[in-house]
């Protein structure tokens, strides 16, 4: 899985998660210490995110920081896992 799609595919859970919520961009960007443009960024997987906006997204979203991940990714050229 390249960087873009990992994002992407992140951003989708991001994306899920509001819209259960019944949340626009800045309702959540209230919730949470993240500028609404950059969640919209974050949706569509054009953004890095740094550990401490992962945690703000999941205090606005009301769920755990590891639902976020909960998709699946295909592994490869990275080695064993020891």
């Amino acid at each position: 899985m390249e960087k873009i799609e990992f994002r992407i595919a992140f951003g989708k859970r991001v994306e899920k998660f509001r819209k259960k919520l019944g949340l626009s961009y800045r309702e959540l960007a209230q919730k949470c210490d993240v500028d609404h443009s950059n969640i919209s960024k974050i949706e569509k997987g054009e953004v890095d995110l740094r550990i401490s906006t992962i945690q703000e997204l999941s205090k606005g979203l009301e769920i755990h920081p590891k639902d976020l991940f909960d998709f699946e990714i295909q592994i490869k050229n990275y080695g064993s896992v020891s």
